[in-house]
């Protein structure tokens, strides 16, 4: 189970956008590269400008374009709504054999 889903809002932790928040776009992993490790992309967070060529049969201009680009999940922590601080995530199974995760520092359930 993932600790860092689609949809979470999470807050950077370390590096160039420390502080900033935002929504989980996609995860991504690479199976072929294990220790490669979990990456994600976050609404509005490491923006990289991409030079792009026109093309003509898509009706797509040319220029240069912000994209939001990959960064370790390692990077990111998952905002507890509570406290709106970010916070360490655990998972936990329930007495239905149900695997939830949980926020370690207040203990309640992310998803239920």
């Amino acid at each position: 189970m993932r600790k860092i889903r689609k949809g979470d809002k999470v807050r950077v932790t370390s590096g160039k956008d420390k502080g900033r928040t935002g929504t989980v776009l996609k995860v991504l992993t690479k199976p072929q590269r294990p220790e490669s490790g979990i990456w994600v992309v976050v609404e509005g967070i490491n923006i990289k400008k991409e030079h792009v060529k026109p093309n003509p049969q898509r009706e797509q201009p040319g220029g240069i374009i912000p994209r939001e680009v990959a960064m370790p999940a390692c990077k990111v922590a998952l905002l507890d709504p509570t406290t709106n601080k970010p916070s360490r995530v655990g998972v936990r199974t329930l007495s239905d054999g149900k695997k939830v995760r949980y926020f370690k520092s207040s203990n309640e359930v992310v998803d239920v």
